[in-house]
């Protein structure tokens, strides 16, 4: 079975609650591994002294809050689970860096990377670069890297499906040889798969391969791990990070102090006594704090004031009556009032979304033609002629229209109780259908049940994010949207179990183009568009935000849009520092 990229849900669910939602509660997933086996992984914390107890200079430390909503318990990079803040990133580094900005790839531990035949990928290792123990990372520890995933239960092992073999050629090149080349999927991993040391895993258990805590870890990165305790997990920087010597950067920060997030309120609080630098939290009125004086600082001045993370989705199960009707999809695209979402309930720190769902950064791939043709806005009267048309009519005078058979519509959209914004949005999603004659009713399950009812294809109606997010490739969005084969529980997305060949095909096709064919990506996606806006399986509606604020009473330099300013990622989030946010580190600068 062609399995799909299983990573994109690890990394997705353990950040669910800060890309999602303003979920104040803390919550617990239960994490989808290799063929959809669900592991449950005990959560075992360290004793170590309280880092409370130590007072870190402020004008060498860097506050830093939004990824951990519990206490950090894990700094095993082969999980793919839910591991410290910075564990990806700042302690494990990968061969390549992204940067969804430009849509480069930039050389970090490979100086260099390219395709010798159809099938074949070498990596050039760059030479010079030590393990934070002083041994040096050669070619066999990329090999072993990926040697090691192939132990079920650990993250990527799924390219094992499609790479036939690695082998070092030599000290520092590696030669990657695939049965089923997938370009896209590559260029995902190259910058998300961490390198390990050879010398310090080879002689682990299949145990504590997969759930073991390593602690303390051992990386290549700019920061050590220092301490942890339940409320934060803390860094020191590598005074030998390879990059320094190498390349020339420094990381500014000499600690990075990452708070627990208990709640978006606190968080807040925390923001506005300055004793958080940068905060990723979603904090509502950020916009008045931007606009007020109070010295919050946004990647934009005005609305939407984030950068676009995520497409927020209304799935709608196709399996049941009427959501397997596409012209009843169709009406409640045109029905729902996205602009009343972003306005009302986000105070426009949030965009609406394009009607293909691409994110702002994947604009180029967007067929304009299509959506001229075949794209909605919020208009209820072609929501209410097109129901119409398709013979959905109000039978009995009661205000609701029932089904062309005659049959009742009660629905309800779900969303989990506490992730307020969601809770809004959905309420406006109710009353839109309501306003076309649809009897849809908000309802909000609390988390564990709204991820059992979603997988599993329990519901109507419901709001979901988790494998949305930006990426280097939209390959990853639509392996989401159009996520195959059916299967009992869909962890993987297509939660509505939309059934499509043809749209199957051409995802899997979209795979197969080459990261640099732009023109090859555009045809293949230009065909999903049309299929998409046609059929309708899921509605996007707005872009979450990158939720990122920051004030320069003690750190300047900050990315921004502004003109002159750095444009690296500001974010602390999973799969963010290998997307430019080590980066920004490097530019930072203590206030005087």
């Amino acid at each position: 079975m062609y399995r799909k990229s299983i990573l994109i849900v690890l990394t997705v669910l353990t950040v669910v609650a800060l890309l999602a939602a303003c979920a104040p509660q803390t919550v617990t997933v239960t994490v989808p591994v290799e063929k959809q086996v669900t592991v449950e992984k005990p959560v075992v914390v360290t004793a170590t002294p309280s880092p409370t107890e130590v007072v870190y200079p402020r004008n060498e430390t860097l506050y830093t809050s939004g990824k951990q909503w519990g206490p950090p318990s894990s700094w095993n990079p082969l999980t793919g689970g839910d591991t410290a803040m910075g564990v990806l990133g700042l302690c494990y580094e990968t061969l390549f860096l992204y940067d969804p900005l430009k849509n480069e790839f930039i050389p970090w531990l490979a100086e260099s990377g390219k395709w010798t035949r159809n099938n074949v990928y070498e990596a050039k290792i760059r030479q010079g670069i030590e393990w934070q123990d002083g041994k040096p990372l050669t070619a066999a520890d990329v090999v072993f890297s990926f040697e090691v995933r192939k132990t079920s239960g650990t993250s990527f092992s799924y390219v094992w499906d499609w790479l036939e073999k690695v082998e070092a050629v030599d000290d520092y090149t590696v030669r990657f040889t695939f049965s089923d080349p997938r370009y896209q999927e590559w260029g995902y991993v190259l910058y998300s798969l961490t390198i390990v040391p050879k010398h310090i895993w080879e002689g682990r258990s299949e145990e504590e391969i997969t759930t073991g805590q390593n602690i303390p870890p051992v990386g290549s990165g700019a920061y050590i791990y220092e301490t942890h305790s339940e409320d934060r997990m803390v860094w020191k920087r590598n005074e030998n990070w390879w990059a320094t010597k190498l390349l020339g950067k420094k990381v500014g920060p000499k600690y990075i102090v990452d708070i627990v997030n208990p709640s978006n309120n606190v968080a807040l609080g925390l923001f506005l006594k300055g004793e958080m630098d940068l905060s990723n939290n979603f904090l509502p009125g950020i916009n008045t704090l931007v606009e007020g004086g109070y010295g919050a600082k946004t990647w934009y001045d005005d609305p939407p004031y984030m950068l676009s993370a995520n497409t927020a989705f209304l799935f709608m199960n196709t399996k049941k009556k009427p959501m397997d009707d596409p012209a009843f999809r169709r009406a409640l695209a045109f029905a729902i009032n996205v602009d009343e979402i972003v306005t009302k309930v986000y105070g426009n720190i949030v965009a609406k979304a394009n009607p293909t769902g691409l994110l702002p950064v994947w604009g180029q791939y967007v067929d304009q033609a299509v959506v001229n043709e075949l794209g909605f806005t919020y208009n209820p009267g072609e929501a209410r002629r097109i129901l119409a048309a398709a013979g959905y009519k109000d039978v009995d005078g009661d205000g609701w229209l029932e089904a062309p058979d005659g049959s009742k519509i009660e629905l309800k959209v779900i969303v989990p109780f506490g992730w307020t914004d969601w809770m809004e949005s959905i309420k406006v999603i109710a009353n839109s259908a309501q306003a076309v004659g649809i009897n849809l009713q908000p309802d909000f399950p609390d988390f564990p049940s709204y991820w059992e009812m979603v997988p599993g294809g329990n519901f109507d109606m419901a709001i979901n994010n988790f494998g949305s997010a930006m990426s280097s490739t939209p390959w990853t969005f639509y392996n989401w949207v159009f996520n195959h084969p059916l299967q009992a529980t869909m962890f993987g997305g297509n939660f509505g179990r939309y059934e499509n060949a043809e749209v199957f095909a051409l995802v899997d096709q979209l795979d197969r183009v080459p990261v640099e064919d732009i023109e090859g990506m555009k045809a293949v996606m230009s065909q999903i568009q049309r299929i998409h806006l046609t059929e309708m399986p899921a509605i996007p509606l707005w872009y979450n935000g990158l939720w990122a604020q920051w004030n320069e009473t003690y750190w300047t330099n900050w990315p921004s849009a502004a003109e002159g300013a750095t444009k690296y990622m500001p974010c602390t989030w999973v799969g963010y520092w290998n997307m430019t946010s080590i980066l920004m580190l490097t530019e930072l600068k203590p206030v005087q």
